[in-house]
Order: structure tokens, then sequence, then C-alpha cells
């Protein structure tokens, strides 16, 4: 059973329905951002790379990280890290090269071609955070509050899986 469907099920009112109300709104909230880099990047005429890897590209930045950092630090929330990696490599958006100190590992970093895909990410971010607070849609205070919320969450799911045992 989809989790859209438990929170359609259940009955309303009480902290359980809103635990599971949040869950399914997390869940949306990310397919629907892939969604709209998909778009935006559509509308640019840049169909090469896929959502996932725009998004990993943002999130990079200008770090050079190995590929096991980049779920460790946030970058990557996939399970296929591996094959974006390989791809965004072969299409000239990213450099990788092996660790001087740990020759198994590889570090990955940004091109001039990959740092103009976050350059156009960053670019939407700013223009939906613009239209965010001109339409009165999220003010900054709120949306200070709803990231407090979050990340109290965020803490809460990483104690749950650090402490599992």
């Amino acid at each position: 059973m989809s989790l859209q469907a438990i929170v359609e099920e259940r009955p309303r009112g009480g902290v359980h329905a809103g635990y599971l109300e949040t869950l399914g709104l997390v869940e949306r909230l990310h397919r629907l951002l892939l969604d709209v880099i998909k778009d935006e990047f559509e509308r640019l005429g840049q169909i090469e790379i896929n959502a996932v890897q725009a998004l990993l590209l943002f999130n990079i930045g200008e770090n050079e990280v190995s590929a096991g950092e980049l779920k460790t630090r946030g970058y990557y929330q996939g399970s296929n890290v591996s094959y974006n990696l390989k791809k965004l490599v072969e299409m000239g958006y990213m450099h990788h090269e092996r660790c001087e100190v740990d020759r198994r590992s590889v570090r990955v970093r940004l091109t001039a071609k990959g740092r103009n895909v976050r350059e156009a990410v960053a670019a939407l971010f700013r223009r939906h955070a613009e239209m965010l607070e001109t339409r009165h849609v999220i003010g900054f205070a709120a949306g200070e509050d709803a990231n407090a919320i979050l990340r109290r969450l965020e803490r809460f799911w990483t104690d749950q899986i650090r402490y599992i045992y």
C-alpha cells in the first residue's frame, strides 16, 4: 500500500494523522521539485540530463567530493549514484580523478558545463523564492519556521537510524 493510500485511509485528527500527512507531503514535495526542474530544463531546451542529475550538480556546487560523500553530505537522495556520476562524467558535466590519499576513492567536481547547469538551477530557485515572497505565498519568517520544523524532523529520523540497534 502506498503512503498516499495510507494517508487517505487514516482517520482524521490526532498526532498519528498529522505525522502521516507530513510524510505524504515530504514525499510529494520531493517528486514535485524534480518535476519543476525537469520542466525548466525542457523550457531551456536542455534535455541531455535529467532532473536528478541537475539537482546533484546544483548540490555539489564548487565542492570536490568523493562518491561516498555525496550521500553522507545530503547531495544525493537516490540509490543509483554511481550510474548518475558515470553519465555526468561521460557527458562532460563533471571531472573525476582518483584520490591521492586513497587510490580506491574517486573525487568529482563540476566542469564549466556542469557549473552552467548549476547556475540554471540556482536561477530557477532564486526566481521561485522571489515569487513566493512577492505573491505572499510564503514569507521569510514562515519559511524559517518551516525549515526549523523540517530540521527537527531530520534530526529525529537520523537519530532513529543511528540508534536502531
